[in-house]
């Protein structure tokens, strides 16, 4: 059966189409080299898909470089999180992102929506925590964004060509991406009794996107529904916003939109999770039973292969006189020593940080994650500062506390390789705290989240605990400049 389109004028009418000058990649927009936003706001109220809570959305128009940011207007601050994979926190049956202390999940079909039409920068406000699931397709995203309009920016796309195969395995799901000259996905799907095992392949345009993909709904299966609800989730669920496949029986209030709905809402969700790379994407995916985990550590594992060039360009480049020949080496050894689910001893900190004795305050890292760390610093009595901090009640200082923090910020940003070999100068410290002092014998853990990572600025949130009882906090911003 062929989907049920709006009567209203097609995206496709509101792309500015440019040829291709040099034949490269075209990812999404048929040729389109300049960026874009949406015209204008637009909204749409509903319910959260997982959450049930009332929520209304509002695309707005953003500068050009700016990306795709949710912002959550119910929390003081009005907090943002870009929609980068490295902002990834949870995967269970959909995509959350979090920033600090607020999170906003299922934004996989937006995010989709978005990169579907070719919209580069928007800002999402949300006045919830998720948005609102519609129908449980992308339609009425691509109708908010058809209302809106897309308008071409000054600067030029930057599209990431996949340059060499990346092959994935997660359980039952297997993925490899290749390299090709557009977005292509193709996608087979079932569940673990191999039912409904489905098939198709697309490659993506706004043709394509409109026609064959944002209109297929998500799907569960009968026998997981106690399951979903018992971990509370689908709180808004319905058939009015979702197919249930029970047993051979297919449970909608309407025909299936397409022969194979299923899949194709699969291959909806991996151009969501795709999008989170934060620049369009062209390669050739093959996915078997894909999952958000599995869309999402593709994506990561994309990311690390787009930086390579920049570490290769460095190694090219006419070093600095005060470099040594082999500093590129070690900037190489850096990226390979600083991965998440690493735990780094003395020696690999050493060759990470440029601090040194007595103003080393990270003696291990536990855990490296995304865009979150855990390191700690075992607090002897030969600290110098003991001798007069003070000498009969020792306590550590609380700005070294804010410098541990401060290091083990600095070492999340050393994952990315354009920041090799830099130094971190501090710019500012706010919502600064104490709350009991820290001294000899204890082991202080250093827990911080970088919540903002755009060229030279970093910004993150840290927090140090004794015996798991909070002694410190701060946020703090630094500048990375050349060593």
């Amino acid at each position: 059966m062929q989907p049920v389109f709006p009567k209203s004028a097609s995206i496709l009418r509101r792309l500015r189409i440019y040829p291709l000058a040099n034949g490269g990649c075209d990812l999404l927009n048929a040729g389109v080299l300049q960026q874009q936003t949406i015209g204008k706001p637009v909204s749409y109220s509903g319910m959260g898909l997982h959450s049930g809570n009332p929520v209304e959305m509002t695309f707005l128009p953003a500068a050009p470089n700016t990306g795709i940011c949710f912002r959550r207007v119910d929390l003081d601050g009005k907090p943002e999180v870009e929609a980068r994979v490295e902002n990834v926190s949870e995967t269970n049956r959909s995509t959350t992102l979090s920033k600090g202390n607020f999170k906003v999940q299922t934004v996989e079909h937006v995010l989709a929506a978005l990169a579907g039409c070719g919209v580069d920068n928007a800002v999402v406000e949300l006045d919830a925590n998720e948005p609102p699931v519609g129908d449980g397709s992308a339609r009425e995203y691509c109708r908010m964004i058809e209302s809106a309009g897309i308008v071409p920016q000054a600067d030029r796309r930057e599209p990431y060509t996949v340059t060499s195969p990346i092959e994935l395995q997660m359980g039952e799901t297997v993925m490899s991406i290749f390299p090709h000259d557009i977005l292509k996905v193709t996608c087979t799907s079932a569940d673990k009794q191999g039912r409904f095992t489905q098939f198709y392949s697309v490659e993506i345009s706004p043709k394509t996107w409109e026609r064959e993909l944002a209109h297929a709904r998500t799907f569960c299966f009968y026998e997981e529904i106690e399951f979903l609800i018992k971990n509370g989730l689908i709180k808004g669920g319905s058939l009015e916003n979702a197919v249930v496949i029970r047993e051979d029986a297919v449970l909608t209030n309407e025909p299936l939109r397409y022969p194979e709905e299923f899949v194709r809402h699969k291959i909806l969700d991996i151009v969501g999770d795709l999008s989170l790379l934060g620049r369009p994407l062209c390669g050739h995916l093959i996915a078997v039973k894909p999952s958000h985990t599995a869309n999402c550590e593709l994506t990561r594992q994309i990311s690390a292969q787009m930086r390579k060039p920049l570490q290769v360009a460095q190694t090219f480049a006419p070093p600095p006189a005060v470099v040594k020949a082999s500093a590129m080496t070690e900037l190489s050894s850096i990226e390979a020593v600083v991965q998440d689910g690493r735990t780094l001893d003395i020696a690999q900190i050493l060759k990470v940080l440029p601090h040194r004795y007595p103003f080393l305050m990270i003696d291990k890292v536990t855990k490296i994650n995304g865009n979150r760390i855990i390191a700690l610093k075992n607090v002897s009595v030969n600290e110098p500062y003991f001798q007069g901090h003070f000498p009969n009640h020792p306590i550590m200082p609380g700005v070294m506390q804010l410098e541990a923090v401060a290091q083990a910020a600095g070492i999340l940003m050393l994952k990315q390789v354009e920041n090799a070999g830099k130094l971190a100068y501090f710019m500012s410290a706010e919502n600064v705290k104490w709350r009991k002092p820290v001294r000899p014998g204890e082991t202080l853990i250093i827990e911080v989240e970088l919540t903002k990572s755009r060229g030279k600025i970093g910004r993150a949130k840290g927090v140090c605990k004794v015996d798991g009882e909070e002694v410190s906090e701060a946020e703090v911003t630094f500048m990375l400049v050349d060593a």
